[in-house]
């Protein structure tokens, strides 16, 4: 984990200066697993809002391949967000819940004090695979509630000025998603047409970041093609965006978290010891995490803990200068 220094005020008197987050390539299972761009946790910003964590993936061409491939695994004081534009996802949890997901569906699992699941495509499936998985840090009244998962076949979806907004968490655009949330924070698939421009209402008080999905929308001037994750900071009333062809974006919102984290592996904590214990119950099979049922595969090993010990983190690396 980097070091992340101490958060800087947020002020509302001015917006901040947009910033471009470069994504890092993961792979999923190994170095020949399912690949993926991560832009949080970020080396200048680790998260938006509570929103602690984003990888996207595709359009993979599965033909020839076994498409995604996870097997089960734990995690701990967060919830998993699941979205698609393509393909198909099947999830396992380790309360017994067997759920296929396609696009325009909300998968979300409320891990609390711990839950384990896995991913992988189903046999029967469509040629392309393409999505975002984000994670959401549980506040502290919340963080070792108890498990649970959610699958929301149909979420609201609002016009407005120039855009269509499919809301997959909170409110936006006067529409309200059914998902749970427990921390103030949005979530929304954003679509333009070709040559739309659009005018996208903003709180200062909250922070934000655009991720584009496909196309290159423009953003204050700026061109966001697939892969960085735009931050837009706090201060601003409204962002205007503008398109050549037609794009999807994907739109996230939050209240500043200012709690401290330690993220390790799969799990969110608040302190280096928690993290050992979460480790321990997972590779000694405790009760805590349960068992997926139903995977053809083993579970997926604990990684080695750092020599030194893991420290509690701020929101973001550097202080605005």
């Amino acid at each position: 984990m980097s070091s992340f220094e101490a958060d800087p005020e947020v002020g509302l008197s001015a917006p901040a200066a947009l910033e471009l987050l470069e994504g890092a390539p993961v792979a999923l299972g190994g170095p020949r697993g399912f690949a993926v761009t991560r832009t949080l946790p970020n080396r200048q910003r680790r998260m938006v809002g509570a929103w602690c964590f984003l990888d996207a993936y595709g359009p993979h061409d599965l033909a020839g391949s076994g498409g995604m491939r996870v097997g089960p695994h734990p995690h701990t004081g967060l919830q998993t967000v699941t979205w698609l534009l393509a393909g198909e996802v099947l999830h396992r949890d380790s309360l017994g819940h067997r759920q296929e997901i396609r696009p325009g569906q909300l998968n979300l699992m409320t891990a609390g004090g711990g839950i384990s699941h896995s991913e992988e495509t189903p046999p029967e499936h469509t040629p392309v695979l393409q999505g975002v998985q984000l994670w959401v840090a549980l506040p502290h009244a919340a963080r070792d509630m108890p498990p649970a998962f959610a699958h929301h076949a149909d979420l609201p979806v609002v016009d407005g000025a120039g855009f269509t907004a499919t809301v997959l968490m909170g409110e936006f655009a006067g529409a309200t998603s059914p998902a749970r949330c427990h921390t103030p924070l949005v979530g929304a698939e954003l679509a333009l047409a070709a040559s739309a421009q659009a005018t996208l209402p903003l709180r200062p008080d909250f922070e934000y970041a655009l991720l584009a999905l496909d196309g290159a929308p423009v953003i204050d001037g700026v061109t966001l093609k697939p892969g960085p994750l735009l931050y837009l900071g706090s201060g601003r009333t409204s962002v205007a965006v503008a398109t050549g062809s037609a794009f999807r974006l994907l739109l996230l919102r939050g209240e500043p978290f200012e709690e401290r984290l330690v993220m390790w592996w799969n799990f969110v904590a608040r302190d280096h010891d928690e993290i050992v214990q979460m480790r321990a119950d997972w590779s000694d099979r405790t009760p805590r995490f349960g068992e997926v049922r139903g995977y053809d595969g083993a579970p997926l090993p604990a990684p080695a803990l750092p020599i030194s010990r893991l420290v509690p983190r701020g929101r973001v690396r550097f202080p605005a200068g």
